[in-house]
Parts: structure tokens; C-alpha cells; sequence
């Protein structure tokens, strides 16, 4: 099914990662005892009829989006980037990275203080740049956490939610599904069906069901995770591809998520 859908548009991996081998900045929780090169995950992704991507900023990597520049550049337009900014960074940088083919920022919360109380105040400007370019915020929480994360990201703004959004139960009544579902009325929202691995006791095929059904097929992408950090031993990356098909209905919403969704979120339209 999936090699027949590549005839008409690349599919879309949207969310994995490249680094060097023991690259970590300082104070990280994690750092990589090996390599995960761009050369690799191509070779991964085309295996699958992947082709394009959308390349993640690792949290142990901080900042220092440099290899993830490096990448975009060397890949053009199969790339696009999500990178980690402070939230103080000059807003003048913005249209640079985009340039280079960033599309959004990460705010990776996983294990970390979670009261982002302070960010109108101090993120104003950063806002109203990601607003003006565009942009998204991507979001990752710790288990059922999201909620309150989203309760301090401007409205209007984009949202891309990592691994399922996190919620505690794959049920419609669960707080993190009622607070996206409620967002998703007044602004954009996306769910990154990816990370199966990390959700715990809850189904991964039961909660895109919820997610289909709360906020349908258009608001829904597919991502690897690979190298499958913390996780390596899930690293099969034909097994994650295939994973997807088991969670939907229908080959016309495996096309929407690997493909249409995509193309119009990251590249800008059909043709993008």
C-alpha cells in the first residue's frame, strides 16, 4: 500500500534525528554512544519509500543546532528542520533558519520543571516572530503534563504534539485529549503518531483511534523517532513504518498522514 501511494507525492517521515557519536551538551540526561548519520537514515527512509523528512533537534544537543543546519543544507529541499532556540534568542535570526528550511521550535519538557508560567512575558517577541514566519511550536511533555504546557502557548500559534501528545488513558475524557481537542477549535494542532515505545501502558493503536476520531485523519502525521534514543533496541525502522497501518483505516489516511498533511505543513501546499 505504501509503495503505491509514493507514486503520487513524496511520503514523510516526521521525526527523526542525526548526531554524532558521543555528542551531548553539558549537563544533558542522555548522551549517544553512537553515530546516527543522515547517510544512514536515507538509506533507512528510501528503503521504505520515504522521501523527504523532517529532521528534530535532540534535546541533549541543547542549542547547538549546528548539525542540524549541516544536514538541512546537504539534504535541500527532501529536508525540513524543527531546531531548540532559548527564548530569548534575537528574532532577527529567524528568517535565516528559515531560509535554511527550519519550520518550527522544539519545547522538549520530557523529565524537566514544567512551569512555563513565565513564558508571555519572556517569549512575547519570539511568538510574534514564529506567528509571522509561520512557524510552529513543537511540544514534548512528560506523561499527562500537556495540558498546562498548552494553557501558556499563545492561541493562535501552531502546535505539533510529539508521541501520541502523551495523555495518561486512550479515552476521549482524558485531560490532555480534551485540552488538544479544545485548542484544535481555534488554532492548528497536529499529533506526531511516533514514539509507540514511549507511552507506556497505553495502546498506541487505541489512541490513534481516539486521535481519529477527536480530530481526524487531517491533523495527523507519522515520524520514525529513529534512532529511537533511550530505545534503540526499537530501531527497526521497516517495523515503525509499519506500525502506522495498523493504526488507521484506510490506505486514504495513510495518504493524508504521510503525505498531504505534511507537504502542506512543512513545504507549504501540494506541490511545495
Amino acid at each position: 500500500m505504501h509503495n503505491a501511494l509514493s507514486k503520487t507525492a513524496p511520503l514523510v517521515d516526521c521525526h527523526f534525528h542525526v548526531f554524532a557519536a558521543q555528542s551531548a551538551v553539558a549537563g544533558a540526561r542522555y548522551q549517544p554512544a553512537y553515530e546516527a548519520s543522515l547517510a544512514s537514515w536515507m538509506q533507512a527512509a528510501s528503503g521504505n519509500g520515504i522521501g523527504r523528512g523532517v529532521l528534530v533537534q535532540t534535546s541533549f544537543m541543547g542549542t547547538d543546532n549546528c548539525a542540524l543546519l549541516a544536514a538541512l543544507s546537504a539534504a535541500g529541499e527532501r529536508l525540513r528542520g524543527v531546531a531548540v532556540l532559548n527564548l530569548s534568542t534575537d528574532a532577527a535570526q529567524l528568517p535565516l533558519l528559515h531560509r535554511q528550511g527550519v519550520r518550527g521550535i522544539r519545547l522538549n519538557l520530557l523529565g524537566r520543571n514544567h512551569d512555563v508560567s513565565a513564558w508571555g512575558v519572556e517569549a512575547g517577541v519570539m511568538w510574534e516572530a514564529l506567528a509571522a514566519l509561520g512557524w510552529h511550536v513543537e511540544i514534548h511533555t512528560d506523561t499527562g503534563a500537556l495540558p498546562t504546557v498548552l494553557a501558556h502557548i499563545p492561541a493562535a500559534l501552531p502546535v505539533v504534539l510529539d508521541h501520541f501528545a502523551r495523555p495518561d488513558q486512550a479515552s476521549a475524557h482524558d485531560a490532555t485529549v480534551r485540552a488538544v481537542v479544545a485548542r484544535a477549535r481555534s488554532s492548528a494542532v497536529h499529533i506526531k503518531l511516533s514514539g509507540a515505545y514511549r507511552l507506556g501502558a497505553v495502546s498506541p493503536k487505541e489512541l490513534a483511534r481516539i486521535w481519529l476520531q477527536e480530530l481526524g485523519p487531517e491533523q495527523l502525521l507519522w515520524g520514525s523517532d529513529w534512532p529511537c534514543t533511550n530505545h534503540e533496541s526499537q530501531a527497526n525502522y521497516p517495523a515503525l513504518f509499519a506500525a502506522l497501518h495498523g493504526w488507521v483505516d484506510s490506505e486514504a489516511q495513510d495518504q493524508q498522514i504521510l503525505q498531504s498533511n505534511p507537504q502542506r505543513l512543512y513545504w507549504g501546499g501540494p506541490g511545495g
